[in-house]
Order: C-alpha cells, then sequence, then structure tokens
C-alpha cells in the first residue's frame, strides 16, 4: 500500500513537471516570435513618435480647439513633439475684417503648446482660400489697389506673426501660390493676391514682412504636389527667383497629402534633391495617404453608371488596401530619415482616422487639392494616419518606427 502510494505521487509529480515544461517552452517560443515580429520589435509603450525620431527631426500633427480635451490631447502629448493650428492662424479664420482680429482659439492652442513644451509650426499668412474677403476691397467698396492690398497683407502679418514672436519657431509665409496645370510656363496660380498685384510680388513682399514682425522664425513657402514633375519644376523656378532676389526664405513645406501609389520612390527623391539643391531646408508639413484613388474613367466603349444607380458597396479598410498603406508609409520614411541633415519637421495633418480632413472631401483621391474644391461633401473615410478611429496604432505605425 504504502509502495502504491509512492508511486501515484512520483508519477503525478512526473506530470507536474511535463506539463510545466510544455508552458515554459510554449511561452518561450511565443516570446520570441513576439520579438522579432516586424509589427512589434522595438515596443516601448512609453515611447512616442517623438521619442523615435528625437535624432532626426520633431514630429508633429495639427490641431484644433477639439484636440486641446479629452483623448486627443492626451495623444498629442504622448506622441508629437510640434503642432500647427489647422485653421485658427489662417487669414480668414483669424482677420474677418479689417479691425476685427479672432485671437482666442489661437492663443489657446498657442498656451497648450507652451505649457506640455511643444513647438509651434505658424499656418499660414497669406493663401488663397479662407481668405479674408475685405482684404480686396477698396474704402468705397472698388477693387482694392496693389499698395492698398500689400499695406494691408503687412499689418495682417506684423499683427498675427508679431504676437506669436518667439513661441512659433516655423511659418507657412505663402501657401499654394504655384499653378496646378502640366503647362509649365504656366508658374503661378491666377489668385486674387496675383492678379491685384499684376503679378507674383506680394510672395515676395509677404516673407520681407513675416522677417520684420519676426526675424528669428524659419520662413517657409508651403504646396502640395511637389513631387509631380511639371508643378515641381514650377516650384523649383519660384524658389530661384524668390533666391535670386534674395527673399529671407528658409525652406519649403512639401504638403504630403499622397496616395496609396503616389508619389512614387524617385518621384520623392527628385523633389528632396531639387530643393536641398538650392540649400534649403525642407518640412513635410500635412502629411496623410489616404487610401482612396480617383476614380478611373469608363473604359472604351462604356459609359458611366447612370445617376440613382445603386452604388457599389465601400469595401473600407480592408487588409489589402492597409498592407499597401504600409508599404507607402515605409517607404516615404525611409527616404525621409536619409535625407535628415536638411529636414527639419515632419506634421500629419490630423490625430487620428477618427476624425481627417480628407472624410468630407470624398475621401481625398484629389490631395491638397480638395482644399479649394467646391463641390457638394460627400462624406467617404481616408482612414489616412496612423492611429484608428480608437486612436490605436496601426501597423502603418509601427512600419514608420521600426527602423
Amino acid at each position: 500500500m504504502e509502495f502504491s502510494t509512492t508511486a501515484k505521487n512520483a508519477s503525478r509529480g512526473m506530470l507536474v513537471l511535463t506539463i510545466a515544461f510544455m508552458v515554459l517552452s510554449f511561452v518561450q517560443c511565443a516570446s520570441k516570435h513576439l520579438v522579432t515580429s516586424p509589427a512589434t520589435a522595438g515596443i516601448n509603450a512609453d515611447k512616442g513618435l517623438k521619442d523615435y525620431y528625437k535624432d532626426y527631426f520633431p514630429v508633429g500633427v495639427a490641431v484644433s480647439m477639439a484636440s486641446l480635451h479629452g483623448p486627443d490631447s492626451a495623444l498629442i502629448v504622448k506622441e508629437f513633439n510640434s503642432v500647427t493650428p489647422e485653421n485658427d492662424m489662417k487669414m480668414g479664420p483669424i482677420h474677418p475684417s479689417e479691425n476685427v482680429y479672432n485671437w482666442k482659439n489661437a492663443d489657446a492652442i498657442v498656451d497648450f503648446a507652451v505649457s506640455h513644451h511643444i513647438k509651434i509650426r505658424g499656418h499660414n499668412l497669406c493663401w488663397h482660400n479662407q481668405e479674408a474677403a475685405w482684404m480686396f476691397k477698396g474704402p468705397n467698396g472698388e477693387p482694392v489697389t496693389k499698395e492698398l492690398l500689400l499695406q494691408r497683407l503687412k499689418d495682417h502679418i506684423f499683427a498675427v506673426a508679431g504676437r506669436y514672436k518667439g513661441k512659433i519657431y516655423a511659418w507657412d509665409v505663402v501657401n499654394e501660390a504655384v499653378d496646378d496645370s502640366e503647362d509649365t510656363t504656366q508658374v503661378y496660380r491666377k489668385s486674387n493676391w496675383y492678379k491685384i498685384c499684376n503679378g507674383p510680388d506680394f510672395i515676395d513682399s509677404a516673407f520681407k514682412y513675416a522677417h520684420e514682425a519676426d526675424p528669428i522664425a524659419k520662413l517657409y513657402y508651403n504646396d502640395y504636389n511637389s513631387e509631380r514633375p511639371a508643378k515641381r519644376e514650377k516650384i523649383y523656378k519660384l524658389l530661384k527667383k524668390l533666391i535670386a532676389d534674395h527673399t529671407p526664405i528658409d525652406g519649403v513645406g512639401m504638403q504630403a497629402h499622397w496616395k496609396l501609389n503616389d508619389p512614387s520612390p524617385d518621384e520623392l527623391r527628385k523633389a528632396l534633391d531639387e530643393v536641398t539643391s538650392l540649400g534649403l531646408k525642407v518640412q513635410f508639413t500635412e502629411m496623410d495617404i489616404t487610401i482612396r484613388l480617383p476614380k478611373p474613367n469608363p473604359a472604351a466603349g462604356t459609359t458611366a453608371a447612370p445617376a440613382g444607380a445603386t452604388p457599389t458597396p465601400d469595401p473600407g479598410f480592408t487588409p489589402e488596401v492597409e498592407a499597401k498603406q504600409v508599404a507607402q508609409y515605409k517607404m516615404a520614411f525611409d527616404i525621409i530619415r536619409q535625407y535628415k541633415q536638411y529636414i527639419t519637421n515632419v506634421t500629419f495633418w490630423n490625430v487620428s482616422d477618427r476624425s481627417s480632413w480628407l472624410d468630407v472631401r470624398g475621401g481625398g483621391p484629389m490631395g491638397g487639392a480638395a482644399a479649394g474644391v467646391n463641390t457638394p461633401r460627400v462624406v467617404i473615410k481616408a482612414y489616412p494616419l496612423l492611429f484608428d478611429e480608437n486612436r490605436q496604432r496601426k501597423k502603418a505605425y509601427w512600419s514608420v518606427v521600426n527602423f
């Protein structure tokens, strides 16, 4: 009886040891897999984007008043060390009439950033969209003269850039002044600024006013589609002219409203090479990569679907689409890191997929040009950022930080 009990106890002990060995082996194997997985290698829960890129450049995000409170604000403080007011420093919102300035929102964003030791980019001082309509009217409602328009521009820049002097380290001074067409002889956009000034004089003037208002701030020309050959060459011509005219410009903002197939690696490198060959710095100022592509034209011999036809169901953020977005973000940041001596900031345009400016512009297949299109706002999710609708890190996030 005693022998039988001893044997049973020994048998049970061996069973326990065997199970323990199997569990330990499984845990070790799982742990090994976790560490070497591309999606999780180098994970540190305390690190944010700014920490991964601390030896490269500040990483920023466009913010609104809604971003300053609740979950978005916590994510901003953890992940980013630069912010750009998305709309609250643009001329129309901040200076709606000649003697009226709306400082409240801009002040709140600046105060939030300063209190959290976050750098601030100013956006923007002169643009053809969200402009202040009163700027272009004379005292009696007639078209404004060039002289008065430039004086108003100077007063505006002195007021806005002067108010935040010493707090804003870089300004998008002039935004999107280059023509979008494929005609390389047509360099400048025919905006109100261009027409009234009878040429591009307002660009040089804006930079000079900004430098007078804040001599320390870095000054940037900002535009979209800057990687596409025709527009790239036009931007290059503008930059060469500004440099020849001794305009106080420090660099170029490439907005980086990109797509799954645009730009190509070669296009991105060529754009960077052209700008940096002039001795200018680069900031990627409004980065997002929409999953939406322009609709293809109907095939020859076919017609478009009639109005009222049942739309094709939207597949949304599929694994296939996600893989393409991951690859595009990885490609872009692999190249961006190689140019780190020239790049002084990368900023994402909005915090997470929960709310992107592209969502109310059909998902953003037009990229940066979508801001100026006056068409009915169609809501289609773009899913363009590194954080999902629940503010969680996407696979694209890990493709950007695992290097």
